[in-house]
């Protein structure tokens, strides 16, 4: 699917790619296949499991053909006040930039991969769902796959409603020209579609999945990512939404975070920083992850969704060579002193930020250069891929939901045991308590998930002008950086609210149905 538009038009005859999502002998552990018709295929359980295979695939996506390469936490970290565009020069960053200065054209190439990526993710889950009932396979079977998928088209209509607002909502494929033109739906409608998916999807997912099918969705998942859509829904819009099962507000939010403290069996790794390394991947922190990994290697310069490594961690990697630690990281989102000097003396720290000064080998400093690095997704030797070409290679998950955000949650929600929640993530990176409020809880958070592509969005379900007192920079420089001051400048345009633009692409191919967003 390029696009939206096209994705509709050729519908009865779209083909599916159906391409691994892990690596070693986990359940997403598929080699990749060559294209087939969709309406041959769905016939049996064995082709159920591979379209399966292929929604989970596009979790994984962090570009599109022809477009950009967008891996979504290098993105919202430049979108926040954690970390600025980067890149070898000003042209290599170019479009990282627009978005870092909140001057971003409607044909900014970025914005339009996460469009494309979400909406294909969409159309396989909707596909999968009305197939799957014809489909020669066990009433177990469907029921959690089922689930699985509605899960995962929650997931993409969250990325899409959080950075777009005004979007199609289509939880059906298209069946004929009469269809074709489809209007942007309220915002509203389409959280309540999210809370409903999750709902549904949690009724029916286990609890735990055995070793070899690490990667799979949990209800632990699906509860987390319900509280994480409605706490930004709060913030920005502050109505109450229902569904089929009745009012989604604070008490029913708060119950779904309590139920995973209480039952889910997690808890915070002693080690901050483990929860990044590859002995913390799918540990008793992790909720929610993406599998990311070596198998099988990849080349392809031309089609990089094809492989499995982390992009994310390939962009934001120092430019380092000679080394035994660190190999050629393209330095995109070097991180910012602001949030260097909100670490310092912080046990997290660490397990947050590398600096130059702890780099071996020859560093080549690039635009923008802070002398701060992710220390979270980067190009340690650690996550060297075994095989193929180093940058698509990387191999370490990308964490969407950790145990220490269900505490904090529930905590930000008035759960009765807040502030014990509260304490506990500051215990384990050794600070001591202090009162829970507003301003500490959304600082406390700022610590925990720096980097994590989290910031920006608390940023703004705070409302716009803190979201500019917190994004704007103007006369901050740390003691690594080099180049002119104005290249470390930006204002944010609260006019925005925070979205980004409808893809002019699109726009101009819905034959003006599309709107563009305020402020572009």
């Amino acid at each position: 699917m390029m696009n939206l538009n096209l994705y509709i038009k050729v519908i009865v005859t779209v083909v599916v790619c159906l391409l691994a999502t892990s690596c070693g002998d986990d359940f997403l552990d598929r080699q990749p296949r060559d294209r087939i018709v969709s309406s041959n295929f769905y016939k049996t359980e064995k082709d159920a499991q591979q379209a399966l295979v292929a929604v989970y695939d596009a979790l994984q996506y962090q570009s599109s053909p022809g477009v950009s390469w967008a891996p979504m936490c290098t993105v919202l970290d430049i979108l926040s006040d954690d970390a600025l565009a980067g890149g070898s020069d000003a042209n290599d960053g170019m479009q990282q930039q627009e978005l870092n200065t909140y001057n971003c054209p409607t044909t900014n190439p970025i914005v339009h991969s996460i469009w494309l990526k979400n909406y294909t993710g969409i159309y396989r889950a909707n596909l999968f769902l009305e197939v799957i009932g014809d489909i020669e396979a066990s009433e177990e079977f469907k029921k959690r796959t089922i689930a699985e998928v509605k899960f995962m088209r929650a997931y993409f209509y969250l990325e899409l409603v959080r950075c777009f607002e005004n979007i199609p909502l289509l939880t059906a494929t298209i069946s004929g020209p009469s269809e074709y033109s489809q209007t942007q739906n309220d915002p509203n409608e389409v959280y309540a579609q999210i809370f409903q998916d999750l709902q549904d999807a949690a009724a029916d997912l286990p609890t735990s999945v055995p070793s070899n099918e690490l990667g799979r969705i949990t209800k632990w998942a699906a509860q987390g990512l319900l509280a994480r859509a409605y706490v930004f829904h709060k913030g920005v819009y502050g109505t109450q939404l229902s569904t089929s099962q009745g009012q989604v507000d604070d008490t029913y939010v708060l119950a779904q975070l309590e139920d995973i403290i209480q039952n889910g069996g997690f808890m915070l790794l002693e080690d901050f920083s483990q929860n990044f390394r590859l002995a913390g991947e799918f540990g008793t922190e992790s909720i929610f992850e993406i599998s990311h990994g070596d198998s099988p290697a990849w080349w392809d310069w031309g089609y990089l969704r094809g492989g499995e490594g982390n992009l994310a961690a390939q962009m934001q990697g120092p430019r380092v060579t000679g080394s035994e630690n660190w190999d050629r990281g393209w330095s995109f989102a070097p991180v910012t002193e602001q949030l260097y000097q909100l670490l310092d003396g912080d046990g997290r720290l660490d397990g947050t930020i590398v600096t130059e000064n702890q780099l071996d080998g020859n560093l080549v400093k690039g635009y923008q250069h802070t002398g701060y690095y992710s220390r979270k997704y980067t190009s340690d030797a650690e996550h060297w891929g075994s095989d193929g070409q180093f940058e698509h290679n990387r191999t370490c998950n990308y964490r969407i939901l950790r145990y220490s955000d269900i505490l904090l949650m529930a905590a930000e929600l008035g759960s009765s045991n807040g502030q014990q929640y509260f304490d506990m993530v500051r215990a384990r990176a050794g600070m001591p308590s202090i009162p829970l409020n507003e301003d500490n809880l959304f600082e406390e958070r700022h610590r925990e998930f720096a980097l994590e592509g989290i910031r920006y969005f608390d940023v703004v379900r705070r409302g716009e002008s803190y979201a500019n007192s917190e994004l704007t920079s103007n006369n901050e420089r740390g003691q690594f950086y080099e180049g002119d001051q104005q290249i470390f400048e930006h204002t944010y345009d609260p006019s925005k609210r925070g979205f980004l633009p409808i893809p002019q692409t699109e726009i101009d191919l819905s034959n003006g149905v599309f709107l563009q967003n305020v402020g572009y």
